[in-house]
């Protein structure tokens, strides 16, 4: 996903590492990946030597890999109930990341040969398997699952359950960041404000890529709340909450006022001409 951008922003050192990660398992297809990324200096200094060793070590994994990579192409050619299909069979078989990418295919709502309705009934089921497996990026779409409703009710207690394995067991910044957010609203869980601020710093910590979303979200957190007391007129906890807000816009105090001005301008421009 990392590699291609799917779902996410493109980051070729992040696919490099989970390709490397998986290549150590024996991972045909994140062998023939990382195989790829040297061939043509993709994220890493190019080298035709590894690029070949890498190669022969995909041939040398025999009728299995061949699957993997003809699963793969079949996708890339935009053939891709056949690639559904082949997936599935290894799923079927116990491979983690075939599990996880016919998951994939079949939530991407792209696929001919099965019922729509029935789609993401089975992504979550592989999600899951792929969960077992110790796929943390699984484990989150469960989470994500149960939030929505995709596949099953909604369930926010549920979602909150899986978010806080894959936060606390694989420290994902992307489930620190959702189970925050769940916990600020009080989602499936108790409101906890000072739990939620936690959470957010640790996504921030965790990944450079969740810098901005938690910037703005402890902004509007801090920004509600400090509202709340105005207009209660707490002068108590008024002064502490700026000082919070102070606390997490730092030097981007600028940023702050002109988007809050522009939030004001689109209000007002809305009010008048809606």
């Amino acid at each position: 996903m990392y590699y291609s951008g799917s779902g996410v922003w493109k980051d070729y050192k992040l696919a490099f590492k989970y390709f490397y990660m998986a290549s150590q398992s024996g991972q045909p297809l994140a062998i023939y990946y990382l195989a790829e990324m040297y061939a043509t200096g993709t994220g890493v200094l190019r080298s035709c030597r590894t690029a070949v060793e890498l190669y022969k070590g995909v041939c040398e994994l025999g009728h299995w890999a061949e699957k993997f990579l003809t699963a793969y192409f079949a996708y890339r050619d935009g053939d891709i109930d056949s690639s559904l299909v082949q997936y599935a069979l290894l799923a079927e078989m116990g491979y983690e990341v075939a599990q996880s990418n016919s998951a994939f295919i079949l939530e991407s709502e792209k696929v001919k040969i099965i019922e729509k309705e029935k789609m993401y009934p089975m992504a979550l089921l592989l999600w899951n398997r792929a969960a077992i497996q110790g796929n943390a990026f699984a484990r989150v779409k469960i989470g994500d699952y149960h939030y929505y409703g995709y596949g099953t009710k909604k369930d926010y207690q549920t979602a909150a359950t899986h978010y806080s394995i894959a936060a606390h067991k694989y420290h994902s910044a992307q489930a620190m960041f959702n189970l925050a957010y769940m916990y600020e609203h009080g989602l499936g869980i108790s409101k906890d404000i000072h739990l939620a601020r936690r959470l957010y710093d640790m996504a921030a910590q965790t990944s450079p890529d969740a810098h901005m979303p938690v910037f703005f979200a402890l902004i509007k957190l801090e920004t509600v709340h400090l509202l709340r007391d105005i207009l209660f007129i707490n002068q108590f906890t008024m002064r502490w909450k700026w000082i919070q807000l102070d606390n997490t816009l730092g030097p981007y105090w600028d940023l702050f006022a002109i988007g809050l001005i522009v939030a004001v301008l689109i209000y007002l421009l809305r009010n008048r001409y809606g």
